[in-house]
């Protein structure tokens, strides 16, 4: 039983569970965003529902539909969550600076030093740290 118990609190299965619960409230958020934007289009340009279209009778309105759809969902997303995190990440977790990483650096400095060591030492001077 101490088992199941330890799987179950498992950190990375509640992560899972929230960003589940979170996913499908935003995918029901972005489906009304996007059934809204749909209606706006209808009220300005007529019926935005082009399903009945079929030029030669081929279902080229049931496409055309579900290509709008997709480019309202993909911009939804792109300026709801992908301009917003990457802004909060950069904010929040700034890149490193260009140029040599810290740790890099500092090995480099701790070379010279034992460098600057050794020859003080051949040459029979005293070492300076």
């Amino acid at each position: 039983m101490s088992g199941f118990k330890n799987f179950l609190l498992r950190g990375n299965l509640v992560e899972i569970a929230v960003g589940f619960i979170m996913a499908t409230a935003f995918g029901a958020v972005v489906t009304a965003l996007v059934a809204l934007i749909l209606a706006v289009i209808g009220k300005a340009g007529g019926q935005p529902n082009f399903d009945k279209w079929q030029p030669g009778h081929l279902p080229v309105g049931v496409f055309i539909t579900a290509l709008v759809s997709f480019l309202i969902l993909g911009a939804a997303v792109y300026f709801l969550v992908v301009v917003p995190y990457t802004k909060a990440k950069e904010r929040f977790f700034p890149s490193e600076p260009e140029g040599m990483p810290a740790d890099i650096a500092l090995l480099q400095e701790i070379r010279d030093l034992l460098k600057a060591q050794q020859s003080a030492g051949s040459t029979g001077g005293t070492p300076t740290v």
